[in-house]
């Protein structure tokens, strides 16, 4: 096959529910260009690894496994899936969303194409709570394109957006986010480091389903699971905000990483909990002593329970 101008990497792991259904929307694509699709399948233990060999057999042009004998990890399965890529331009959808939009790739692609300065552009996407059986518009109002509203609230899904490989590589090069263990997902990083290093653009077209799927690490029922994923991404954004941002956003980035710990807790936690993460917040920013926020948050709390 000749060199595509567009890769799709779609990761996977344990995803035989989805898995068709996403493939199936990435071959759906109408293009006037070349489109390859790699799926990272990381030894799944379910059907996922036949899933995924049926659809290279069946279109071994367009669709490639990348795999190997061991389970690597989301992280180094992401990464091997991203160097594994052919194209110019490389666009994200894993195994459990899938796109809705049959012309997402010429759009997106286009526009990159008309303007070398940006370096990833994304759209809005269709948010399903399959738990709660909630769907949503994703972002409810305007995407933004600059770092500054980036860092306040990340309004690009994953499976909206279309980059330059070149720009991914060197956010690999520059961040090395294998060196940062502690942080959660990859891709709140990279399309932070895509804001503060090039132009980014948002498209309003809803293009793509993103799945919240029961007992994932983002939204699962283990309390401190997710507010260990919430704290890894507050994280984050304390690391691009020193590097990129001259540290203007670090009271409020703490402020909004202990109202959300506060939150959850005070409805879900013990009370020892609750004292323990107050103090540790207050401890390690003496200045939210000063905030009301966390006496409102347990107040209110507790008198809904009971």
């Amino acid at each position: 096959m000749s060199a595509p101008l567009v890769s799709v990497c779609m990761t996977t792991y344990n995803h035989e529910e989805y898995l068709a259904q996403a493939i199936e929307s990435v071959l759906a694509q109408q293009t006037s260009f070349g489109v390859e699709l790699l799926l990272g399948e990381d030894c799944s233990t379910d059907t996922t690894p036949a899933i995924c060999r049926a659809y290279a057999e069946q279109y071994p042009e367009r669709v490639r496994i990348i795999t190997s004998e061991h389970n690597v990890g989301w992280r180094e399965n992401y990464r091997r899936t991203i160097a594994s890529a052919r194209g110019k331009y490389v666009a994200m959808c894993d195994g459990d969303d899938l796109w809705s939009d049959t012309d997402k790739l010429q759009v997106q692609t286009e526009w990159l194409e008309a303007h070398p300065e940006c370096g990833m552009c994304y759209t809005r996407s269709e948010r399903v709570d399959e738990a709660q059986g909630i769907r949503s518009i994703y972002p409810p109002q305007g995407g933004h394109e600059d770092f500054s509203s980036m860092l306040r609230l990340n309004t690009a899904e994953n499976c909206t957006t279309v980059a330059r490989k070149g720009l991914i590589e060197q956010y690999y090069t520059e961040v090395r986010p294998d060196l940062h263990p502690e942080w959660l997902t990859d891709d709140l990083p990279m399309w932070l480091w895509f804001a503060a290093n090039s132009q980014i653009k948002f498209i309003d077209r809803i293009t793509a389903v993103h799945r919240i799927v029961t007992g994932s690490v983002s939204h699962g029922r283990d309390l401190r699971k997710r507010i260990a994923f919430c704290d890894s991404l507050y994280e984050i954004m304390l690391w691009f905000n020193e590097r990129y941002g001259n540290n203007k956003e670090r009271y409020s980035i703490l402020r909004r990483a202990h109202r959300e710990a506060m939150w959850a807790l005070a409805i879900e936690g013990s009370l020892r909990e609750l004292c323990r993460r107050w103090w540790s917040d207050v401890h390690r920013t003496p200045r939210l002593l000063l905030c009301p926020d966390a006496l409102k948050i347990v107040i209110k709390k507790r008198l809904l329970k009971l």
